[in-house]
């Protein structure tokens, strides 16, 4: 049956929505090169609803993760201000993979090891669904934009060049 199939593949990030009872769907894709323009053209969707969850590291402040749509980059001078410190880097694929405890390419915000703080693109509250890494590559939940920034308890804000 379709939910026992669901449940093979269900990842941290999955089960995360579903322990919480979030109404989300689960689209699969073929997965060949990293990066959420290439998932959004994959699936067939509008790129401005596919999010791209980037691991920042803003110095003294810590790891969060940031989500922005993939059509557009991250303003790292509007997040450092948003910090209140000089700069923010991406942070180091070794560090993201073994904190979040997922591999580049298919890292979420949901099910990872560490639940840093989230800073999400205001903009993505326009779409009425958007489709998120679910942990694993080549998987993504589609959901709400108001359930992710409520579940993660993001700060809203304006982040993108």
């Amino acid at each position: 049956s379709i939910q026992v199939k669901m449940r093979q593949m269900a990842t941290r990030g999955i089960r995360f929505l579903e322990d919480r009872s979030i109404d989300f769907d689960v689209v699969e894709y073929v997965y060949k090169r990293k990066g959420a323009l290439r998932a959004a053209d994959a699936v067939g969707w509008d790129e401005r609803a596919v999010v791209k969850s980037l691991v920042v590291d803003t110095g003294a402040r810590g790891l969060y993760f940031v989500l922005v749509p993939a059509h557009r980059e991250l303003s790292t001078k509007k997040l450092a201000r948003v910090f209140g410190v000089k700069s923010v880097f991406m942070a180091q694929i070794r560090d993201a993979e073994r904190l979040t405890g997922y591999v580049q390419g298919g890292i979420s915000p949901f099910g990872s090891f560490t639940a840093f703080p989230v800073v999400m693109e205001e903009t993505l509250l326009e779409q009425e669904r958007i489709a998120i890494n679910a942990g694993k590559r080549g998987v993504l939940v589609v959901l709400s934009p108001w359930d992710v920034q409520e579940l993660l308890e993001a700060d809203l804000e304006d982040i993108i060049t």
